[in-house]
């Protein structure tokens, strides 16, 4: 079944510099810069609102539909959110970096690990530790999962998940030189312990 493609529409952006960019967020507009794979970029600007619910759905690992329109003509690409810069003070978005794709060539990116489940190892004295929040995969765009998902229910205290064992959709395959643990089931120490008590006291 195909992917619901989500849509954001961004103008061409003219003007540059610390000044014009101050006056478009004082809008509630935020400048960017669409980037493709061949090294070539566009100037653009984009409404926050619209950005930040796109970005909601699609984070940094999805594919959605750029559409840029040029002095009145519209171009849609297929595009990911590739770098968003966040005001240091206040709640607001200062930039956007969009990066174009080729549906059809297989791209490196990111994707969060999320696990489903209770570790029975929990309950015999041990914690849950994530070694990593993410994973490299290469696929193509429209085959990036949404998140990879490990189930930990059956995990014991000093188990651990590679990522060579990790089940992965079909087409997308993990990116690595070693075999790396991406989460385990640890013993707590009896320094642990003691922290806890005094917080629960």
């Amino acid at each position: 079944m195909a992917k619901d493609i989500l849509k954001l529409t961004v103008n061409e952006r003219t003007a540059t510099g610390k000044g014009p960019n101050r006056r478009l967020r004082m809008q509630g507009i935020v400048p960017g810069v669409y980037y493709d794979q061949h090294g070539a970029n566009i100037m653009v600007q984009v409404a926050e609102v619209p950005l930040r619910k796109v970005y909601e759905k699609v984070g940094g690992a999805q594919v959605f539909h750029l559409i840029i329109d040029r002095g009145g003509k519209a171009e849609t690409l297929p595009a990911l959110i590739w770098r968003l810069k966040h005001d240091p003070v206040r709640p607001v978005l200062t930039h956007v970096d969009f990066f174009g794709v080729d549906l059809d060539k297989d791209i490196k990116v990111n994707v969060n690990v999320t696990t489903v489940g209770t570790a029975k190892g929990l309950k015999l004295g041990g914690k849950l530790e994530m070694f990593r929040d993410h994973i490299e995969v290469i696929c193509k765009p429209l085959d990036i999962p949404e998140h990879i998902e490990i189930d930990i229910t059956e995990m014991d205290v000093n188990d651990h998940v590679y990522v060579e064992e990790i089940q992965l959709p079909e087409g997308v395959s993990a990116v690595f030189d070693e075999n790396f643990a991406v989460l385990g089931v640890v013993p707590i120490s009896d320094g642990e312990d003691e922290e806890d008590e005094e917080e629960a006291e």
